[in-house]
């Protein structure tokens, strides 16, 4: 999980999965509490998917 991709694919990740922003990366701060658990239950079950998927390059999962 990252919020800059290109350092990521410049570093050599395998699964990349792109976060909201630099400083509040599995957060929004302008969400309710309820809409920013939300996004961080999608963010992180797509990080979880990410894991369990065969990749043979680089990957950005949207």
């Amino acid at each position: 999980m990252c919020t800059v991709t290109p350092i990521s694919l410049t570093v050599g990740a395998n699964r990349i999965v792109p976060t909201v922003a630099i400083p509040h990366p599995l957060g929004n701060p302008a969400y309710t509490m309820d809409e920013e658990l939300e996004l961080r239950k999608e963010l992180v079950d797509k990080a979880l998917k990410a894991l369990q998927t065969e990749v043979y390059k680089q990957t950005i999962f949207e």
